[in-house]
């Protein structure tokens, strides 16, 4: 075997020596219609085969060589192991412990913290966005702002002539309502002096009829022959009753006296009465005019 191989690098030799160049068979080339694909141009690649150093291996291997290893570095001293290694190891070896066992609960954690941050970034995002887009519809409201103050002007000056137009039939008014207070409140105070007027002298009227019939006997019969009368209907027509009789020729007699009468004292205090009780409401209601002792109304300046 050791000569067949002597054998072949000699001939090797010599042919490279000699210049000649080994012929090749040609070889047939490929011809695409198409444009090449990625596919062809890549070769695929072999599958790593994992394990200890890519061998296949299991990584358990490590352990046995790592002890046999480590015996004669220690032993030759070709690695001391001092407190810096110690330290090491053990910062290593809490390392380890750290990302083994509680590697998910602080990325739990921090995953979490990040989701809390996230969203209360995205609330704050979402309130900034709220505010503008009311900012906005605010401003597009406002576009109009000129001319609705232009009608708010026209409007107002409108009023004001309407409002002035107002002011100079208001005092008319006012002074009509005046007046017609004062006319009332002189009717109601003739009705009221005439109602007791009316009651006096209906009053006086009774007391002397009643006297008249209770001091004469002819006008005591007289008025029960024509009750009776009255009663059984045999009262022939044209008969006065002696009591209406009495009242009447009372009240003319009344009147015929009063016509005879020239002292109006009386009527003149009930006129100053009611002259001063107009001043009073006129001055307490702030009316436009007053009244003298006369009763003549006075605009007031």
């Amino acid at each position: 075997t050791m000569l067949k191989a002597a054998t072949a690098a000699a001939r090797r030799t010599t042919l490279a020596s000699s210049g000649r160049v080994p012929c090749q068979a040609p070889r047939a080339m490929a011809f695409h219609a198409s444009a090449p694909r990625d596919e062809e141009a890549k070769e695929v690649a072999p599958a790593p085969k994992g394990g200890l150093f890519g061998t296949g291996l299991s990584e358990w291997f490590a352990l046995p060589l790592g002890v046999t290893a480590a015996v004669p570095i220690l032993k030759l001293d070709l690695y001391v192991v001092n407190e810096e290694t110690q330290l090491a190891a053990v910062f290593l070896a809490f390392c380890v412990a750290a990302w083994s066992q509680g590697g998910d609960a602080i990325h739990a954690s921090l995953d979490e913290r990040a989701k809390t941050l996230l969203k209360e970034h995205n609330e704050a995002e979402d309130k900034t966005i709220a505010a503008l887009e009311q900012k906005l519809d605010f401003l597009k409201a406002n576009q109009n702002m000129v001319s609705d103050f232009e009608a708010i002007n026209t409007i107002r000056e409108d009023s004001y002539v309407k409002l002035n137009a107002a002011g100079a039939i208001k005092p008319q008014h006012d002074f009509k309502t005046q007046m017609e207070r004062v006319l009332n409140m002189i009717a109601q105070e003739e009705a009221t002096v005439t109602e007791k007027t009316k009651t006096a002298i209906m009053k006086e009227a009774t007391a002397h009829v009643t006297e008249q019939f209770t001091s004469s006997k002819a006008l005591k019969k007289a008025a029960l022959d024509a009750a009776i009368a009255q009663i059984k209907g045999t009262a022939e027509e044209g008969t006065v009753d002696p009591v209406r009789a009495e009242f009447s020729k009372f009240l003319t007699a009344k009147a015929e006296a009063a016509a005879k009468i020239t002292d109006d004292s009386e009527e003149q205090a009930q006129r100053a009465a009611l002259i001063a009780k107009m001043s009073a409401v006129a001055k307490s209601e702030n009316m436009f005019f007053d009244f003298d002792a006369s009763g003549k109304p006075v605009m007031k300046a």
